[in-house]
């Protein structure tokens, strides 16, 4: 792998302090850290409070209402956990295959460890390739030494994400340019499963959004590696792009559907730039 992962993730733990995922937004289960929680704690934040039962904490006794009342009562607070991250990795060779989304692919997957670890979450990456959905060992993450599978010669596959071991009431991020053929439908039902609250990033790159083919080109097939050489009229070109717009359209449709920000973020564009321009108004990302 000719990119230098090491210094990548550099950049991305820095872009991870300006812009991050949305984690003090939510509301999250999981053990205690610095992110709220859904349930009662011991944080800052005032919650409620109730009426004191014999075995409670004393400190947390509402003593100026004593004063005022006469009655125990007990302050709540809100709860500080370690929230759940799981971060779904599409590793089809589609997300590799020039070297501008290349770069972007492997910024967007550090930039989500970077912003999870920030946060102390609870970080699970989950490997998506040929169909398949396998964790990847953290030592491997962490080491920037990743196993990427090979090619097979067959077209990619659209994941059963039904099979991904997704924690109930976890964050879920996608990472992926959604190039799998057929409906989106069967990943956005199975991210929307067990209480989570799920995020799409999807990179791009102008070659594959706006292409100017012309004349007699030669197309390889991302992941079966077949060669076909056709002649591009602009006609060819024409529907190419509709094809494209229409196959995004039908994604967004599905992600509206579930409630499930999608965000496109362009290859060509500085990262932060592109990460906020359809992140913040999808709430996807949040300003550090």
């Amino acid at each position: 792998m000719s990119l230098d992962l090491h210094s990548l993730r550099a950049r991305m733990r820095e872009a991870a302090g300006a812009v991050r995922l949305p984690l003090r937004s939510g509301r999250w289960t999981g053990q205690a850290g610095s992110v709220l929680g859904m349930g009662t704690g011991s944080s800052v934040d005032f919650q409620d409070q109730r009426s004191y039962l014999p075995g409670d904490d004393p400190r947390y006794i509402n003593w100026q209402a004593y004063a005022r009342t006469g009655s125990y009562s007990m302050k709540l607070y809100r709860q500080e956990v370690s929230p759940r991250v799981d971060l779904l990795v599409d590793l089809s060779e589609s997300m590799f295959n020039d070297s501008a989304k290349s770069t972007r692919s492997w910024e967007l997957i550090y930039w989500a460890v970077e912003s999870a670890l920030r946060w102390g979450a609870s970080l699970k990456v989950i490997r998506l390739s040929q169909g398949q959905c396998s964790e990847v060992p953290m030592t491997e993450v962490m080491a920037c030494d990743w196993s990427l599978p090979e090619s097979n010669g067959q077209q990619s596959q659209v994941p059963d994400l039904h099979r991904a071991p997704l924690r109930p009431g976890s964050l879920r991020v996608l990472i992926s340019d959604l190039l799998f053929p057929g409906a989106p439908q069967p990943v956005t039902t199975a991210l929307h499963q067990a209480q989570g609250r799920s995020f799409i990033f999807s990179p791009f790159s102008g070659a594959e959004a706006a292409p100017q083919w012309a004349g007699n080109v030669e197309f390889e097939d991302a992941e079966s590696r077949g060669i076909d050489k056709r002649r591009v009229t602009p006609d060819v070109l024409h529907r190419y792009r509709e094809a494209y717009t229409r196959h995004f359209g039908l994604w967004r449709e599905q992600c509206q559907r579930f409630g499930l920000p999608l965000v496109r973020v362009s290859a060509e564009e500085d990262f932060i730039a592109a990460l906020r321009g359809e992140g913040l108004l999808a709430g996807a990302v949040e300003v550090s």
